[in-house]
């Protein structure tokens, strides 16, 4: 009925096409770091 244009105004008729980063060699996640130690 009348209930699309005030949602698409809010943004909530687009998929959110964010996925989750794949994992790189050498860190324990995406982007976080295996733990730094000096010595």
């Amino acid at each position: 009925p009348e209930l699309r244009p005030p949602l698409k105004r809010a943004g909530m008729l687009t998929r959110d096409s964010r996925a989750k980063e794949r994992r790189k060699y050498g860190l324990k996640k995406a982007r976080k770091a295996p733990q730094y130690s000096k010595r």
